[in-house]
């Protein structure tokens, strides 16, 4: 893959709305390049110092629509999110799935179109390995699912016990906007928008519960074919033709 390319290949875009405000897109799988040292990656890192080049803001409009991803990327930025001064406001314009949700919970308030869906489950990894290796990685993913339990918990307050939560995340749950309103994962259910939930062929495969809708929608779709919807999807919220 080309320089050119793999700068193409972020997964967010930023851009100033106003004296102080920014509005963020998070559409598409959260990924990494997996090198810290490479400045064209697509890490927490690289998302980082193009948040911090728009200066110094009062408002963050952080768009979300992600089938999740890198887990320790998507806890990153939903902690920078979280420390940044600024207010954010979160709107899941399709879904927030997986490590998707956990950067949803950085958000002040949180906003659900009617149609768009929020999907909570324990972190899931590949292992290649020896036993004692494998003892550990699972060791690993208890950590982190405990640290994603708790943005939940801090999130949702009394409307959510760790009893409950434990179930939803052990059955893979994919919840209606109305439903993370009322688990306290959410704060307001608006009307119904017309972005398609960004989808990704290798997650959803790894995934259980994928609601049929979700599948219907993937089917037959090349990879290109999405990105370009994706971004024409942007483009139209920035527009306010959504």
């Amino acid at each position: 893959m080309t320089m050119k390319n793999q700068k193409n290949n972020k997964y967010w875009s930023m851009k100033a709305s106003g004296d102080s405000s920014a509005d963020v897109f998070i559409f598409g799988e959260v990924v990494t390049s997996g090198y810290e040292w490479d400045d064209i990656d697509t890490s927490a890192t690289s998302f980082k110092k193009d948040l911090d080049a728009l200066g110094d803001l009062s408002t963050i409009n952080l768009h979300l629509n992600s089938p999740g991803g890198s887990v320790f990327d998507g806890v990153a930025i939903s902690s920078m999110l979280k420390q940044h001064k600024a207010t954010v406001n979160v709107y899941i314009d399709g879904i927030a799935a997986s490590i998707a949700s956990v950067i949803a919970m950085a958000g002040d308030t949180i906003f659900m179109p009617s149609n768009s869906m929020m999907m909570v489950h324990n972190p899931l990894t590949l292992v290649w390995g020896n036993a004692q290796e494998m003892r550990k990685q699972a060791d690993v993913l208890d950590k982190i699912s405990e640290s994603m339990k708790l943005s939940y918990l801090e999130r949702a307050g009394e409307k959510l016990d760790k009893e409950t939560l434990d179930n939803l995340m052990d059955n893979e749950t994919w919840l209606s906007a109305h439903e993370a309103v009322s688990y306290g994962l959410a704060d307001e259910v608006i009307a119904s928008n017309q972005v398609a939930a960004s989808v990704s062929d290798e997650l959803f495969a790894k995934y259980h519960n994928v609601p049929s809708a979700l599948k219907a929608q993937n089917t037959g779709k090349s990879s290109e074919t999405k990105k370009e919807n994706l971004l024409k999807q942007k483009l139209q919220i920035l527009k306010g033709d959504v």
